[in-house]
């Protein structure tokens, strides 16, 4: 990796060659938090661990500058783990392998965690910089963020003294977000009945892959295959016709990513394995005719195994497929008041077989309470029609737009002076942690911005090299325009 640190601006592209060189997947941020606390104190600079682990880094105005507004940077210390199939990689223990690819960073076989690695790179660059102009400073890095927003929501108010948060966790250079999403979790749980399977059947394994996958939010929209999804249609086309008695069904790792993986371990008699093969041919020509610009490199691939000591019964079984099969997923509804947003959706994100139960794991997002509302009263009522047991968890605000804002209104001339040309003004529809730190901090003024990350949350993502380096210059340029602080 060292020729990330060749790259511009080399003080912000340093700082993410360490941050990939520190595993750092959600809930396993420690290391890379501790690297961090010794680093500031050895630059002399006051830094505080909060109750939930969050990190507040001080750091003085340049002279001249002491009577600006301050400015909190903020960003979240964690990375989404997500890895091919066939990519060995341990995230709490492997380094990032990180490479230059033409005008894009990427990473071999994993996600990169350019998601939110690049702005905590560039709030730490900031940090240690001597020629940077900027008024009193904190930098705020919150854990947690993929998995559970559990440092947004334990930010207790009081810790913070800025007036102002820019929060770098957007993905789109050109583009200044006013406004996210909120989410809820879903987790529908069905029970199962179990039973020996036919004495001659013999054990089978079904994978789906292939799959692009990507932000539950951010990508949710493109149309792109989820796997669970698509194994659960297989399974209401041909379960009952191949007389397939199933095992187990599992498939994707995070509710927040799409999932481009999932398998399937079933018996059937030896006298219907043409029948299956054939099905699995069809089904795979089927796929790749009807998704064949958004998902190219679908692959169903079937092997035998040990026949399963168990299988569903007819009912649970049957149970299952249906409740899969007819879940909800994708877009609920695009947005009325801002064009190419998505308003409402839906993640079916993680299907787990246990003991007694199967579970699926999905994430609502709504720009609005009522559309979330909407949605869980339709899983709801799945759940009753199945059998299922639905529980909510998590549950998170959206950050509600100011038109107002100075800070927007500021952002954007800056903007317009460097570049000549206009930035849009967004809403995404993904969980940005500011929603959450309006309840300790109602008066702080927010804005978020970023590079341009694609596939976030998935092992294609990539950062834009070009970009990186413009909402470097954005941000120092917001740094030293800060306004005066007048007293009350």
């Amino acid at each position: 990796m060292s020729s990330l640190s060749q790259l511009q601006p080399p003080v912000l592209w340093q700082w993410f060659e360490q941050i990939c060189a520190i595993p750092h997947p959600s809930k396993h941020e420690q290391a890379l938090s501790q690297h961090i606390q010794a680093w500031a104190k050895d630059k002399k600079l006051a830094v505080i661990e909060d109750n939930v682990g969050n990190l507040i880094i001080r750091k003085p105005a340049t002279p001249g500058m002491e009577n600006r507004k301050t400015v909190v940077l903020q960003a979240h210390l964690d990375m989404v783990p997500q890895k091919n199939a066939d990519k060995e990689h341990d995230f709490e223990k492997d380094p990032i392998d990180a490479y230059i690819d033409g005008d894009w960073v990427k990473a071999r076989g994993t996600t990169l965690g350019a998601d939110n690695g690049i702005g905590m790179a560039s709030a730490l660059a900031v940090l240690g910089s001597d020629d940077i102009v900027h008024g009193p400073l904190e930098v705020l890095l919150t854990i947690d963020e993929e998995a559970g927003m559990t440092g947004a929501f334990g930010l207790e108010a009081g810790m913070l003294e800025a007036d102002i948060l820019i929060n770098t966790d957007s993905e789109q250079e050109g583009e200044i977000y006013m406004g996210c999403a909120g989410g809820v979790d879903g987790e529908l749980s069905l029970p199962m009945k179990w039973q020996a399977p036919n004495e001659q059947a013999q054990g089978f394994r079904l994978s789906l892959s292939g799959l692009k996958g990507g932000h539950s939010g951010v990508n949710i929209h493109l149309g792109r295959g989820n796997a669970n999804k698509l194994l659960a249609r297989f399974l209401f086309e041909n379960a009952q016709a191949l007389s397939i008695q199933l095992a187990k069904f599992e498939g994707g790792s995070l509710r927040n990513a799409i999932p481009r993986e999932a398998e399937i371990e079933f018996t059937i008699l030896p006298t219907q394995l043409a029948q299956l093969q054939n099905a699995v041919t069809h089904f795979q020509s089927l796929l790749r005719q009807e998704l064949a610009i958004i998902e190219p490199d679908v692959e169903l691939i079937l092997t035998e195994m040990v026949t399963p000591s168990s299988v569903m019964t007819t009912e649970s079984q049957t149970g299952l497929i249906n409740l899969i099969h007819a879940c909800p997923n994708g877009v609920m509804r695009m947005s009325d008041e801002i064009e190419g947003v998505t308003e409402t959706s839906l993640n079916l994100g993680v299907i787990n077989t246990n003991k007694d139960s199967v579970t699926l794991l999905c994430l609502i997002r709504s720009l609005i309470d009522s559309g979330r509302n909407n949605v869980e009263g339709m899983l709801n009522a799945l759940g009753q029609l199945a059998g299922a047991h639905v529980e909510y968890s998590g549950a998170y605000p959206g950050w509600k737009p100011d038109n107002s804002s100075p800070v927007m209104a500021s952002v954007r001339e800056i903007y317009e002076d460097i570049y000549h040309k206009e930035p849009t003004i967004m809403v995404i529809h993904a969980g940005l942690e500011c929603g959450l730190f309006k309840k300790p901090y109602p008066d702080m003024d927010m804005v978020s911005i970023g590079p341009t990350i694609r596939y976030p949350h998935s092992p294609d993502e990539k950062v834009n090299i070009t970009t990186v380096g413009q909402y470097w210059t954005l941000l120092l340029a917001i740094l030293e325009r800060v306004p005066v602080k007048h007293s009350s």
